[in-house]
């Protein structure tokens, strides 16, 4: 899931030369502004690194770190230290672009401990912004899959809940240290979240005052682990789907009703389907029981061999706002997101004033299609 391609030498000349021809002001106040969105990419270690253009992201989070037995952050990938170097690079290309360390992901554990007490929460945020100021990044998510909660076999406890809010108000707490060091510069801290019954480990109006933002996981809705198929980063319930049933705008008003500001919430997007087998026939597949789940195709993958191929026929659930494929002989059905799907998310995304838009993961596009329709959305013409 996860070389890097530039605008080129020229580009980077061209930027140059734009940049200094601006008053140094100006140069400052273009490189701090905020921009009215955010788009977010996972980019997750591999050597060579996906093709990136750097001018279509404002974050990219580099995926993953990982806590050891010892409650050491790692950075396990033999490349790592070069992969970093090379997305620190693209700041060359775009001056305002964000690198940080992402920390955890599904079945990552020894959260639980690294959270438990003062000691190991310090040692964990020290741990943090030595990689933060060794690596010249701009700051930490993290993404732990999910407090008090044993999914991916990881350690819990109950006590998650309180000590995660703690964990982060120490991490929030050195990176505004380690800023100070360094000028008076902020270092980012976010973290990657679910929606549902995985709030129930968080508190979420305490834990968001440390974080800059969520980014919301707004996607496996279904999978191996759910007994139906259904949609699986829809934005609407289907008509067809259980009250209970988890959608992208349920999400949202989820941790809006919790107090979370709007402009802290980055919708979730997968660059990446959901495939199931032994589907039952009804509504060609969508919501039905299945014998097997048979893997996640990548949005390159769907193209090449799945949307409107091989005996794939694409549907079109306007209620939910979100596409799916059925095939009738084989009974597989496959859940995804495409350009009409994404733009959807990105309408809604500025309707209800959000704060942008996250994907998982940059490898998985083919020639930035799906990062094209974000891009195109949430960021502002240029001239």
């Amino acid at each position: 899931m996860h070389g890097i391609i530039s605008r080129g030498r020229a580009a980077a000349v061209g930027v140059l030369a734009m940049l200094l021809s601006l008053p140094l002001a100006g140069v400052l106040a273009a490189a701090d502004a905020p921009a009215p969105y955010r788009i977010v990419g996972y980019v997750a270690d591999a050597s060579p690194l996906p093709p990136i253009d750097a001018n279509k992201l404002d974050v990219i989070n580099y995926a993953f770190g990982t806590l050891d037995d010892q409650g050491d952050i790692v950075l396990k990938s033999p490349v790592a230290t070069a992969s970093l170097a090379t997305l620190t690079g693209l700041r060359k290309v775009n001056p305002s672009l964000k690198v940080v360390l992402s920390v955890g992901g599904w079945s990552a554990g020894h959260f639980s401990e690294a959270a438990l007490t003062d000691a190991s929460r310090q040692r964990f945020a020290d741990d943090a912004a030595k990689l933060i100021e060794q690596h010249d990044l701009d700051g930490l998510d993290v993404d732990w899959e999910y407090p008090t909660l044993p999914g991916g076999d990881i350690s819990h406890r109950p006590e998650d809940k309180r000590n995660f809010s703690l964990l982060l108000e120490t991490a929030r707490a050195r990176l505004d240290k380690l800023g100070k060091a360094h000028g008076g510069r902020h270092y980012l801290l976010t973290i990657a979240a679910a929606d549902s019954e995985f709030v129930a480990g968080i508190e979420l109006e305490r834990a968001g005052r440390s974080l800059d933002w969520f980014n919301l996981m707004t996607y496996d809705f279904h999978n191996s682990l759910t007994s139906t198929t259904g949609h699986h980063a829809a934005l609407y319930l289907a008509a067809v789907a259980p009250a209970n049933d988890r959608s992208g705008d349920k999400a949202v008003r989820q941790f809006l009703a919790a107090g979370v500001p709007a402009k802290k919430l980055v919708v979730g997007v997968a660059f990446y389907g959901r495939a199931f087998t032994g589907v039952d026939s009804a509504h060609d597949g969508l919501q039905q029981k299945y014998a097997k789940f048979v893997g996640a195709p990548s949005w390159r993958e769907l193209l090449a061999s799945y949307i409107d191929k091989n005996g794939y026929v694409r549907h079109w659930d306007a209620q939910a706002r979100a596409p799916f494929l059925w095939n009738a002989k084989t009974r597989t059905f496959v859940s995804y997101e495409d350009p009409q799907s994404i733009q959807a998310k990105m309408d809604y995304v500025k309707a209800k004033g959000l704060g942008g838009a996250m994907y998982w993961e940059q490898s998985l596009d083919q020639n930035d299609q799906l990062l094209d329709v974000i891009d195109r959305a949430l960021h502002p013409k240029k001239p």
